[in-house]
């Protein structure tokens, strides 16, 4: 178990599909808090919460026991969208049931951006931010540039920037720290809002 915990969660999953079921279990400990506080953060209900949870992993075994996961970024993304999914999903049906109360200020559900889709604005704005942010990032010094466009562009850890790019781990943590403090300041300068 103990060499199971040093493995990629990509690694975990290829050895599950090919029948390790001890593979899965490191993975539900590596990502079973995490997902069940976002999960709980949402719906509000531990119990409705510890369902998801369940529905969630249960939804994750069978996609890949069946070869559809596909190694599209990372597993912790694709694991909280299963759960994002299926909290849509709740809310959805209780909506329809007429179960879930609006009056209750603490709760709007039927009014919650996190859980809603773009619309035209929110994708126009998004685009703006995201040409903005690259503009920006093409003025940064190459070696900002890079630690940046990895671990945003590529999902890569920063010990995974540091093997590609040579540095030491807290090399690349200082590059990327300069990084945003310089596009901090030359949005700054140039009036650019990188938020909605």
């Amino acid at each position: 178990m103990q060499k199971m915990t040093r493995l990629t969660d990509e690694k975990l999953v290829s050895a599950y599909a090919n029948g390790d079921n001890k593979a899965f279990d490191t993975l539900l400990k590596r990502h079973q808090t995490r997902v069940f506080t976002y999960i709980l953060n949402i719906v509000k209900n531990k119990d409705v919460a510890d369902d998801i949870f369940q529905e969630t992993f249960v939804k994750a075994i069978m996609t890949i026991k069946q070869g559809r996961y596909y190694d599209a970024g990372k597993f912790s993304a694709w694991i909280t969208r299963i759960a994002h999914n299926l909290i849509i999903d709740y809310f959805r049906q209780e909506k329809s049931e007429n179960t879930v109360s609006v009056d209750n200020d603490d709760t709007d559900v039927l009014n919650r951006r996190d859980l809603s889709e773009e619309n035209i604005e929110d994708v126009l704005v998004t685009g703006q931010i995201n040409t903005d942010v690259r503009r920006i990032m093409e003025s940064l010094p190459d070696s900002q540039r890079e630690v940046l466009e990895m671990r945003f562009y590529r999902n890569m850890s920063f010990k995974e920037i540091a093997e590609v790019t040579g540095v030491s781990i807290n090399t690349a943590l200082g590059r990327m720290r300069y990084a945003v403090l310089n596009m901090r300041r030359i949005a700054s300068e140039k009036n650019i809002v990188l938020t909605r």
